[in-house]
């Protein structure tokens, strides 16, 4: 049974990896006020971007690192938008999304027919040959092991550092913030940079190590379900990495069950994940007041700093 049930575990984990990227950027980007709905596109581009770059200079790492600088760029420019020109924030993501899918089926014409090279797991010496554990824990590509750091960085900056504090406060409520002369724009700025960074790099996995090749729209709703699955963790960002593995489980499973001829149609099949995240939000959602105390009090909303 462990040996049946190990593979799907392990393909599990690599499958939850770009969804928990974006989810934990995006739930930083929310704890300090600021809705970014373009997650999906800014994934994409990271995607193309890192693709693109690996496939040119032969090195993955050059293609990750450019895949999170163009999700750096994107968010830039929402935050230009939102922030400074005070442009309405879910307009704006909206509008980033829809640019971003555009973006990346166009610049990815040229790379469609190219297969990188597979990043072969990274085996921990003396943990990988552990039975059951080894393979389950350590014996991962190098981002898979990254996500877990990431996510124990970013509950000690939030919870544990005076940095994350003032996050968290800006995001409750600006005003007070400001009044006690914190920069509000310049927080939100760090964190949507931020947000856009991890996008990329959820995409950058995609392309360069996940699935290493390049296919329009290979994100497949990602996007949006790491921005889902920021509610369904009630911004907590330990509850994000089990919802994105979650998801990513739901995933592979509908892909073994093709791979072994159940007899549903593949196409319900593929509305696995897509409508777990319906129910899962449904759900969620019925208790508002669970959403309320959790959700930061000034999501969504613009502020300007009193002359």
């Amino acid at each position: 049974m462990i040996d049946l049930l190990l593979p799907v575990v392990v393909a599990t984990i690599g499958a939850g990896t770009a969804i928990a990227f974006a989810a934990l950027g995006e739930l930083v980007t929310e704890k300090s006020g600021v809705l970014n709905l373009g997650v999906e596109g800014m994934m994409l581009v990271g995607a193309i971007a890192a693709f693109a770059a690996a496939s040119s200079s032969g090195n993955l790492w050059i293609g990750v690192v450019a895949g999170v600088l163009a999700g750096m760029v994107l968010s830039l420019l929402f935050a230009f938008l939102t922030l400074t020109l005070m442009a309405n924030q879910v307009a704006c993501g909206l509008a980033l999304s829809i640019f971003g899918v555009g973006l990346s089926a166009y610049a990815g014409l040229s790379y469609v027919n190219i297969v990188l090279p597979t990043q072969p797991v990274w085996a921990l010496p003396g943990l990988a040959a552990l039975p059951v554990i080894g393979p389950l824990f350590f014996q991962h590509q190098p981002l898979v092991y990254l996500s877990w750091m990431l996510f124990g960085a970013v509950w000690w900056f939030l919870y544990r550092s005076r940095a994350g504090l003032k996050l968290r406060s800006v995001g409750e409520s600006p005003s007070s913030a400001h009044a006690l002369g914190l920069p509000v724009n310049r927080v939100r700025y760090l964190a949507t940079l931020f947000g856009g960074a991890m996008a990329g790099l959820g995409g950058a996995f995609l392309a360069v190590m996940y699935t290493p090749m390049w296919v329009e729209g290979m994100t497949a709703g990602r996007g949006w379900i790491a921005l889902s699955l920021v509610v369904f963790a009630t911004w907590r960002p330990g509850r994000i990495l089990l919802g994105a593995y979650l998801f990513g489980g739901i995933t592979v499973a509908q892909l073994f069950a093709q791979s072994r001829g159940v007899a549903v149609p593949s196409q319900l099949l593929s509305m696995l994940p897509y409508l777990a995240t319906v129910v899962v939000l449904v759900v969620i959602s019925s208790n508002a007041l669970r959403i309320r105390l959790n959700t930061p009090a000034s999501l969504g909303l613009s502020f300007r700093p009193a002359s």
